[in-house]
This record gives structure tokens, sequence and C-alpha cells, in this order.
């Protein structure tokens, strides 16, 4: 038997039966119930996520690609492997942030060739690696500005604002060019194509360079309060507008960080191929956004991942790279990577619905 609620108790819960109002012993119930919930560890949470399971095929494919091909393992090999994916995992990183406010950017592939061309320019001028960087991350920061300005302040679409893009970042790196191969990059050309292609320690600096980026993006995404903000527009952006977070301005600044991340892969890969041409990095944008999805960005947005972003990149590099050692046409390589992209998106789809 349980004691019935006093009129003054009915008072406080208007609308409400003798029934429906929690005695003691049933408050007790539940706090009991609540407190026997175990909380999922940190290897639990590790186990769910995207990147993990992405990160095993990874391994799985690396360990069959070692029983098929003897040059696989070769130091010359992994090497490539690992520098060719590190120009691809450092834009991956600025786009997880774009595709986390639930947008895309699909002009990073032609800004990569644009920046590259003005890199070029300004140091065949003579005016030495300084200014060729600082002209290069200018001319990209100006793109994601304006990309952002139109997103966030003109509400219009990201993929018609960066499709646009796109298009004009093109043309203008062909004007700026004059359609021709720049090779000659003044006094500093030598420290100029070591910062892309050379090594320390017989690591890639442009994967040391990763390495840095990603850790700073997950200290970013972990603890900063731009990380929180950043996913909370994801999340939800109206909810976000009245908690008092500039959704306006954070939109901007995503698509800035997307751009400079495109600007600094431009610089590294100039400096690793030795020439630059106004169609370097054409359809890198492809690559890019299947990297960022396949290591569990969600394009619904408001999930990111700063570990998946270069997990994703390895992978799609891998996949090309053991197609050339199994001798199958490069041909395919873009049919793999739209299928693992596809099954990226399936499986975050069928983890939604069971979340629900």
């Amino acid at each position: 038997m349980t004691d019935e609620p006093t009129d003054q108790e009915l008072r406080r819960h208007p609308g409400r039966g003798p029934s429906d109002i929690l005695d003691k012993e049933d408050h007790a119930a539940i706090d009991d119930s609540i407190t026997s919930r175990q909380e999922v560890t940190g290897l639990g949470a590790v186990l769910r996520t995207q990147p993990f399971w992405v990160f095993v095929s990874l391994i799985a494919l690396a360990a069959v690609m070692t029983v098929v091909s003897d040059a696989f393992m070769t130091e010359r090999n992994i090497f490539n492997i690992t520098r060719n994916m590190a120009f691809f995992g450092i834009m991956a990183l600025g786009m997880s942030a774009v595709i986390c406010t639930a947008g895309i950017d699909l002009s990073v592939g032609s800004l990569v060739g644009l920046s590259g061309i003005i890199t070029g320019l300004i140091m065949q001028a003579g005016y030495g690696i300084g200014l060729g960087f600082l002209g290069c991350m200018t001319a990209a920061a100006l793109v994601g500005l304006v990309n952002g300005v139109l997103v966030a302040y003109l509400r219009m679409p990201p993929f018609v604002v960066t499709l646009g893009m796109l298009s004009i970042v093109v043309s203008l790196a062909r004007v700026v060019s004059n359609n021709q191969m720049i090779w000659d990059f003044g006094p500093d050309q030598d420290l100029f194509e070591w910062i892309g292609g050379g090594s320390i320690l017989s690591v890639p600096n442009v994967v040391w360079i990763l390495g840095v980026l990603t850790a700073v993006f997950w200290w970013v995404w972990r603890y900063s309060t731009w990380g929180r903000w950043v996913i909370a527009i994801g999340g939800n952006a109206h909810a976000a507008r009245l908690a008092g977070i500039p959704v306006e301005r954070m939109l901007v600044s995503v698509y800035v960080v997307c751009s400079l991340t495109a600007g600094l892969s431009a610089f590294l890969f100039v400096g690793y191929t030795g020439s630059v041409t106004n169609a370097m990095g054409f359809t890198w944008e492809l690559t890019v956004i299947a990297a960022t999805v396949i290591g569990g960005a969600n394009l619904m947005g408001g999930v990111v991942f700063a570990l998946g972003a270069p997990i994703g990149a390895a992978l799609i590099e891998l996949i090309r790279n053991s197609l050339i050692l199994a001798g199958i046409p490069a041909l395919w390589q873009q049919f793999f990577v739209g299928l693992f992209l596809i099954l990226a998106v399936l499986l975050e789809q069928i983890r939604n619905r069971r979340g629900r």
C-alpha cells in the first residue's frame, strides 16, 4: 500500500490524478534503476565509431596486400603511400569541419591549383618562400571567406555556392598563370622542394605536418569552444542560435578553415612535384569528400572525428596503391573509392536508424 497524495501535492500538479504522482518508493526504484546502469567505457565508445572499423579495414587490406605483393611492404612503397595520403588528409581535416555543419565545399580541388599558381608566381619573381606561403594562404582564405559569407549571410546552398566557386577559381588560375607551367621557384627552390618532398627520420615531412594538424584538430573538437560550437551548429543550427552561438560567423570561419587546409596542401604539393599548372588539384574535391565521409563525418552534420580524416585518406590511397600492385588497371580506382563512399554512408544510415 502507498500513501495517497495530499491536497497540497495535487495542487502542485494541476491536471494530474493521484495515480500520476510518484511516491517515495517509486522515486527510490527509479533512482536504483538509473544508478544501476553502466556507462559505456572508453574502449566501448571507440569500438562503436566508424573510424575504428575503417582502420580495421585498412589493416586487413594491408595484410592481404602483404601476401599478394612482395613490393607492398618495401620501405619505398610505404613512404609513397603515407606521403600521397597526407596531402588529402590535410584537406580532409578542413573538409570535416564544413561537413560537420551539414555543408560541403566543392571548390577545394580547384583552389589547390589557384593557390599553387600564386605561390609559384611569387617565388618565381624572387620574393622568397615566406611571401610565397603568405600569398598562397591569403588566396585560399579569401576564397573561403567568400564561400562562407554567401552561405552564412545570404543563405545560399553550400552545394551551389562552392560549385560556382569551383568554376570561378579554375578560370582565375588559367588567367593568372596565362595557362603556363611554372617550375622556377627562385632562390628558395631547394628549401621549398625539401619541405614538400623531403623527410625527417625516413618519414615524409608532409606526414609530420598531417600528424601535428590532426593533434590540433583533435584538441579543437574535444576541448575548444570553437569546436563545440561547430558541432552544435551541425546538430541543430536553430537551437545553437537560440543558445547565443554566433552561427553566421562560425559558418564563415569553417569555410575559411577548409580553404586554408587546401592552401597548405597546395603549398606542400607544389614543393613535392617541383612544378605547378592551373590543372593541379582538379577533381581532388571528390577524393577529399570521400576520405572525410569514410572517416566518419556525417553528411547531415553534428558528427566529426579528427582521426577519421587521415584514416579515410589512408584507406583511399591504399586502395589506389593496391590496385596498381595487383595489376588492376588504374581506371578502376574511382570505382572502388565510390564504392567505399557509398558503403560508409550506408553504414551511417543503418546506425542512425538503430539509434532511433
